[in-house]
């Protein structure tokens, strides 16, 4: 059975160009599964890296391993390999001699073929396979499933030009993105640095205080069973969440609700629009301590585990300024030197109490969260931009490849024509 081919000539879009065949995946590559190495011979460093399936898309290695290694899952680079868990990720090894981890497979050509253009040509069907692919958990793909898939497949010569081609046109692709991904990187750095600035002379000029003196209340969230997924419904009181704290910001998604009823035994847990909310779990993307404030819209709320709500004296600490500075980089450090935690960093109730903040004048406080805000839009702004961009240079690169793999340009006559026309540098 070829699913993603029986998926792609039902519409009946598909035409084959001429001197092209239908043929069958397993008849032009072999396939070799990978080896369920003992975990026992894992380690940091070793005889030779380990590629598994979370590995596949990173640049480095994580983990060596020691001991035998069947001739069969030696990647070397050349080689297609694949996924077969999750996303179904395919890339072109390029990093050299290593040991290929089972749940991945590695493709080599058969005669006649380039395996260039069946790393281009298999995508589409992997993506149609996992999306039509029912799983609970996670999605699985078989040996199988790979080898019985078709393509239409011109002859030799043509492979080889279509995947120069593409060659060629995905790296001046892939070369903006990197450069629009670098653009959205030094915008964030850009804030960072302005927020410390402001933050940090705020301090200096006027002094650092831990926060439980102006605490007015604090509670957190409850932990254990009291709260669970069990106990959501689709209404009733939010749910504040970490996945709900930005950095000074209510990243407003992923709504969880409890009923009304339950709720009223949770009421110590409470928080209000207008309230300050702190993390106390975080991680390197999500920085302990970041705090926002609960906005108007959301009514009745309560913050889960790992969260804490806090009411300050806001004739001396105002809830919008202690969100920016709490979620700055120079106070997100004193946090986790409050934490505990090998993996991630934790802090708790009394920690969050001692955690330090500038204490400028309400007017400061005022002009300085203007200033940021102010700032942020401007950046984010930019931002929206370059990923906008970024979605149309993705969005052109599969099309490229698609028209290209099922022939439906001629890539001689193509050739030196500007892909990525209308997508400023």
């Amino acid at each position: 059975m070829s699913l993603a081919w029986d998926v792609r000539t039902a519409s009946g879009t598909e035409v084959l160009p001429n001197g092209w065949a239908i043929r069958r995946i397993g008849d032009l590559v072999t396939l070799a599964n990978g080896h369920p190495f003992p975990s026992e011979n894992f380690g940091p460093s070793g005889d030779i890296p380990l590629v598994r399936i979370r590995d596949l898309t990173e640049r480095s290695f994580e983990t060596y391993v020691t001991g035998t290694i069947p001739p069969s899952a030696l990647l070397r680079n050349g080689d297609v390999v694949i996924g077969m868990d999750g996303d179904f990720n395919l890339v072109v090894w390029d990093r050299g001699e290593a040991a290929l981890n089972q749940r991945l497979c590695l493709l080599r050509p058969r005669a006649q073929v380039d395996m260039r253009f069946i790393a281009y040509a298999l995508p589409t069907s992997l993506r149609i396979i996992n999306d039509l692919t029912f799983a609970t958990t996670v999605k699985h793909l078989s040996s199988t499933d790979i080898l019985s898939e078709r393509i239409m497949l011109p002859p030799l010569d043509e492979q080889r030009r279509i995947a120069d081609f593409l060659n060629a046109e995905t790296g001046r692709i892939d070369s903006l993105r990197e450069r629009r991904l670098a653009q959205v990187a030094l915008l964030g750095e850009r804030l960072a640095y302005r927020w410390s600035s402001v933050i940090t002379q705020d301090g200096t000029d006027a002094g650092w205080a831990p926060i439980r003196r102006f605490l007015t209340a604090i509670t957190d969230g409850p932990f254990g069973s009291s709260l669970t997924s069990a106990h959501y419904s689709d209404a009733g009181a939010r749910v504040i969440r970490l996945g709900n704290l930005g950095r000074a910001e209510f990243r407003d998604r992923d709504a969880a609700y409890v009923p009304l009823h339950y709720f009223g035994e949770l009421k110590r847990h409470e928080a209000s629009p207008g309230d300050l909310v702190v993390a106390g779990l975080g991680d390197q993307n999500h920085p302990l301590g970041r705090a926002c404030v609960v906005p108007d819209h959301i009514g009745p709320a309560m913050v889960k585990a790992d969260c804490f709500r806090l009411r300050l004296d806001q004739s001396r600490l105002r809830h919008d300024y202690a969100a920016w500075a709490l979620s700055s980089p120079p106070v997100t450090d004193q946090a986790l030197l409050l934490s505990r935690g090998s993996t991630r960093a934790r802090i708790n109730l009394e920690a969050v109490r001692e955690i330090p903040v500038p204490v400028p004048s309400l007017a400061r406080q005022r002009r300085s969260v203007a200033l940021l805000s102010e700032e942020r839009r401007a950046l984010q702004a930019i931002s929206q931009r370059c990923r906008r961009q970024l979605s149309l240079l993705t969005e052109r690169r599969e099309a490229l490849i698609t028209a290209a793999i099922t022939g439906q340009f001629d890539v001689i006559t193509a050739s030196g024509r500007n892909v990525t026309e209308g997508v400023t540098v």
